[in-house]
């Protein structure tokens, strides 16, 4: 029989649920917002997509002044030592509700999903659902809330990846995406669970404390790393966990593809520093061996797959979504790089990889949906000739694939930059590993220059050649996407900045 609590022990609960309520202000407003989409869904008739998604921007870009608000709020863990505010979640609030917004954009523009007549509300309901579970991954620290937060980041992916149901495409991919995310959530769970009873305890600090004092059992301490390893290796994307990654890129919808690619990405980062840097015991040190296990070796190897199998097999790819999905995939591989380094360097080097991806990799996809429009293919050889049709959309493409490849004066030159001088600086021992980085970079400036190739300098097979017009607001949003893309190569400290301030609270465990 369990004891009722006490007068005393229920006013304590609700004083503090009452004060970590003040503590959780975006997330509630970002609640509010979901269920006024909702509202808004049911009341208005007709064409309601554009006042739909204006209202999700227009929302989202409300959330910002409350994040802001949390800079002047000390540190604090809230909910029982469930979550936490802190300045590393505080980064991935920001990243997560502009992704969020540029993902509404990007739908803004798709044909495809501005055709359907029905769920619109649904599915901008669920980009802020993604939102808000994103942010509670970035600052959980308990591994129940932690899986809480992931199950309703799938949840709401799984349905908006489905969301084109006249699709074949779009419907395999959501199945497809389901059956991968219920394996990977199981083998979550299940490594959540061994290490609860290795440890009692579900908060990450007290689970290392545990570890650390009153030691543990090897064997199931390798089977429960492996599974948690195996549940947030399928989140980034990062081999041999990214099966689901080509298939579901290529048949969702592009803005949410977009979305998958960045923001989803981003939280499984987000998760995996969290655990790492502050659950296992030692890994500030770089080395846990256990019954002969480097577990340092273990990232190395996955990073080092991650990006020669992506680029490599990005090289026989047609469809721009699927070339895309595999770069995703060589990409995760990068930002396990300075994950690997585990200190405050590295970390505010994936910070700043993860600023830059959203830029590229979002204008990215926001100009395949602009040239899907017209042309009605992804198909890489359809691409020929269109540079000259769509002046515009093919510089800034070339752009933002330049930035992917990592070359200056872009983004995504400093992302990686930063990450390989993080390597360096850590020795001889990561030497070989920020080579293969380089190598691999290489590779890809092979695949993703067919795109720009067959743009530019090959003759489409259709004799028209008048300029295909794409509209201002089309054309206002990729300039600006190209802009920031180079302006941030250029004067990048600020995010820098706020980069290394962000990291810093991790840095403090590490160091």
């Amino acid at each position: 029989m369990f004891a009722m609590p006490s007068g005393a022990e229920i006013q304590s609960i609700i004083s503090t649920l009452r004060f970590g309520a003040g503590y959780f202000i975006p997330e509630l407003y970002l609640s509010a917002l979901f269920m006024v989409l909702i509202i808004l869904d049911l009341v208005l008739g007709g064409r309601k997509n554009q006042i739909l998604a204006s209202a999700t921007i227009i929302g989202l870009l409300g959330s910002l002044f409350f994040i802001f608000q949390q800079h002047s709020l000390p540190d604090a863990e809230i909910f029982f030592g469930m979550y936490a505010l802190d300045r590393f979640g505080i980064f991935f609030k920001y990243f997560f509700v502009l992704c969020g917004i540029l993902a509404v954009v990007i739908s803004m523009e798709d044909e495809k999903l501005n055709s359907q007549d029905s769920g619109v509300g649904e599915y901008y309901a669920l980009v802020v659902a993604m939102v808000i579970g994103m942010m509670m991954m970035a600052s959980s620290t308990d591994l129940l809330m932690m899986f809480l937060a992931m199950e309703l980041v799938g949840l709401s992916a799984y349905v908006l990846t489905g969301y084109l149901k006249s699709d074949a495409r779009s419907s395999e991919a959501a199945l497809k995406y389901l059956v991968y995310g219920a394996v990977s959530s199981g083998m979550l769970l299940y490594g959540f669970s061994l290490i609860y009873g290795l440890t009692a305890q579900t908060n990450i600090s007290r689970i290392s404390m545990e570890l650390t004092q009153h030691g543990y059992d090897p064997l199931v301490m390798i089977l429960a790393t492996l599974l948690v390893m195996a549940g947030l290796g399928y989140k980034m994307g990062a081999v041999p966990f990214h099966f689901w990654s080509p298939d579901v890129y290529e048949g969702a919808p592009t803005p949410v593809t977009a979305y998958l690619s960045t923001g989803s990405k981003a939280a499984g980062f987000a998760l995996l520093m969290r655990i790492f840097f502050v659950a296992v015991p030692h890994a500030s040190e770089g080395v846990e061996d256990m019954l002969g296990i480097d577990w340092l070796t273990i990232m190395m190897i996955i990073a080092a797959a991650s990006m020669i199998y992506g680029n490599v097999v990005a090289i026989w790819q047609k469809n721009v979504k699927r070339l895309l999905a595999y770069s995703s995939i060589a990409h995760a591989g990068y930002l396990l790089l300075g994950i690997i380094t585990m200190d405050k360097i590295g970390t505010q080097a994936v910070l700043v990889y993860l600023a830059g991806y959203l830029l590229m990799n979002i204008g990215a996809f926001y100009v395949v949906v602009v040239i899907s429009n017209k042309t009605g293919s992804e198909n890489l050889d359809d691409y020929r000739g269109l540079g000259r049709k769509m002046p515009l959309a093919g510089a800034a493409l070339t752009v933002f694939l330049i930035s992917l490849v990592g070359l200056p004066p872009t983004f995504g030159f400093i992302g990686k930059l930063m990450i390989f001088s993080a390597l360096i600086g850590k020795g001889d021992l990561f030497m070989w590993l920020a080579l293969i980085g380089i190598l691999t970079s290489v590779i890809s400036l092979y695949y993703y220059m067919f795109i720009p190739l067959n743009m530019f300098l090959r003759e489409s097979e259709q004799n028209s050649r008048g300029e295909v017009k794409t509209g201002m607001v089309s054309n206002v949003i990729t300039a600006v996407l190209m802009i920031l893309t180079l302006y941030f190569g250029l004067f990048f400290q600020p995010i820098a900045q706020f980069a290394g301030y962000s990291a810093s609270i991790l840095g403090a465990v590490l160091n």
